[in-house]
């Protein structure tokens, strides 16, 4: 069983890992490190965003996909995936593979985000969601055009990587039609 560690796995432009950091020197400086994030959907197409825990290291109190995080040294992205999720929102559920990208942001405390981003979909029921306090805030589900048109509105209240991921999540569900999230459901 792979330990849990505060460290981060580093890679190259290609996902290859290059090494491993403690979790907050490589947001001190922007070290490229892998990272995944989920993006659940109820039977009505909504997306369940969570509100990060305010004590968070960075963008405390934003409003995010259902689940972020990053695997510990040696654990397969997949596991890490499951694992966080029923870590932060007490909910298990099949996660399936759909893309992954690469961003980097920097945050008004001096931290930054340099991630290879593995990004994982999958479906939730609204029932057995049991947010742990110290990670999650709130949640609540919303359609994607309600998304779309607050981060109109209200853009800062948004984690950079959500900003960036969706986008590329639209993409791809745009090329899946079973899970195109539709508001007329």
């Amino acid at each position: 069983m792979v330990q849990q560690s505060t460290e981060v796995i580093l890679v190259n432009e290609h996902d290859e890992m290059v090494g491993t950091m403690e979790k907050m020197a490589a947001h001190q400086s922007p070290h490229l490190h892998r990272a995944f994030s989920i993006f659940l959907f109820d039977a009505r197409h909504r997306m369940l965003l969570q509100q990060r825990a305010h004590g968070k290291y960075h963008s405390g109190g934003l409003w995010t996909n259902a689940c972020c995080s990053h695997p510990y040294p040696g654990e397969d992205i997949a596991t890490a995936a499951a694992r966080r999720l029923k870590e932060e929102l007490g909910l298990e559920t099949e996660l399936e593979k759909a893309f992954h990208f690469t961003y980097q942001a920097s945050f008004d405390n001096g931290l930054f985000e340099h991630e290879f981003d593995h990004v994982f979909i999958g479906s939730v029921n609204a029932t057995g969601i049991e947010p742990d306090a110290k990670e999650v805030a709130d949640y609540c589900f919303k359609t994607m055009d309600d998304i779309k048109a607050d981060l109109q509105l209200r853009p800062h209240m948004y984690t950079a990587w959500f900003k960036i991921a969706l986008p590329h999540l639209e993409n791809y569900l745009a090329t899946r039609s079973s899970l195109q999230p539709s508001d007329s459901a």
